[in-house]
């Protein structure tokens, strides 16, 4: 009961924090945050299934695309409100993708992680040449409305969504549940054995991890205002929403978090002298090596302190 009651106080502070910090930053800041805010709602969508159950995606942003499309044209090309094309964005990616990957749900290993990157560049080329007057082809889609203007206000509508999905798959994770899917990614033939469905609880961490991604798609386009294919599809991106859950911490939901602000800052800070691809060569280096020293992510030197500090007289 007492660490339940530490882990509510700890949030509250992070909360708090998170919602002052406007008054002590710049702008300029505040948008690196905003863009962090968002790789932390990605990586905790990744997580969800991936560092949960052990299978790994390599495609995840695929999930995040058909969230971004779907809105993105129900609001360009039919007029629908925004308010509206959200929440169906969110339940086509959830539709969408179990009909994709309910049969790789079967499989494990890197057949897993070679489906899921399948589908992404499977995605990457459909938006490009099936109605491009719907997709807007390789160009993608510009003049999106937005949900928001300013870098304040931008802030505090990511921040508040970031926060509500990380609080909300915490208390999740803390259930049967999420110890039913920490079980799998240790022993799924155990947990089979002891008359759970291995197959049901992956689709349960699959859902949850697409309602993440298929949201957190729909309201980041909104707030770009556009949307292109080669963006959004990037390696790169999905290596990064991957490395921010790795080295945060996987599994846990802190630790995404951190691992999404420690990247958005390391290559923010790596533009002046990097401007191109080469940042991206740095902070793998980076992450491998920090992936080395400490296995469990940045995440695990913060409970190790907090352990330290409850123990001290």
């Amino acid at each position: 009961m007492g660490l339940r009651w530490y882990h509510y106080v700890l949030w509250a502070a992070f909360i708090g924090g998170m919602f002052v910090l406007p008054e002590f930053v710049s702008r300029g800041t505040l948008r690196t945050l905003i863009f962090a805010n968002f790789l932390a709602i990605f990586a905790i969508s990744w997580d969800a299934l991936s560092g949960r159950t052990g299978y790994i995606s390599f495609g995840h942003t695929f999930l995040i695309g058909i969230g971004a499309y779907t809105t993105a044209i129900l609001t360009k090309r039919f007029g629908v409100p925004v308010e509206v094309s959200i929440p169906l964005a969110v339940i086509a990616t959830m539709i969408g993708g179990l009909i994709v990957l309910l049969p790789a749900l079967r499989i494990r290993g890197s057949y897993f992680a070679l489906v899921t990157l399948a589908m992404m560049e499977l995605i990457y080329q459909l938006v490009q040449v099936i109605r491009p007057d719907l997709t807007g082809g390789t160009r993608g889609m510009s003049g999106l409305p937005t949900l928001t203007r300013g870098a304040a206000n931008g802030y505090y509508m990511s921040v508040s969504l970031m926060l509500a999905i990380a609080l909300s798959t915490w208390l999740l994770m803390r259930t049967r549940l999420g110890t039913a899917l920490w079980a799998i990614g240790m022993n799924e033939d155990a947990v089979a054995g002891s008359g759970l469905s291995p197959t049901r609880l992956k689709m349960i961490a699959f859902l949850t991890s697409a309602f993440i991604a298929g949201l957190g798609g729909a309201v980041y386009i909104h707030y770009l205002g556009s949307i292109a294919p080669r963006a959004l599809f990037d390696i790169n991106f999905v290596f990064t929403i991957i490395v921010a859950a790795l080295i945060g911490g996987a599994g846990t939901i802190v630790g995404p978090i951190i691992g999404a602000f420690f990247l958005t800052f390391l290559l923010e800070y790596l533009r002046p002298w990097l401007p191109g691809a080469e940042r991206y060569m740095v902070y793998a280096g980076l992450a491998l090596i920090l992936y080395m020293v400490q296995p469990k992510g940045l995440a695990s030197l913060v409970t190790d302190a907090a352990a330290r500090l409850r123990r001290a007289p």
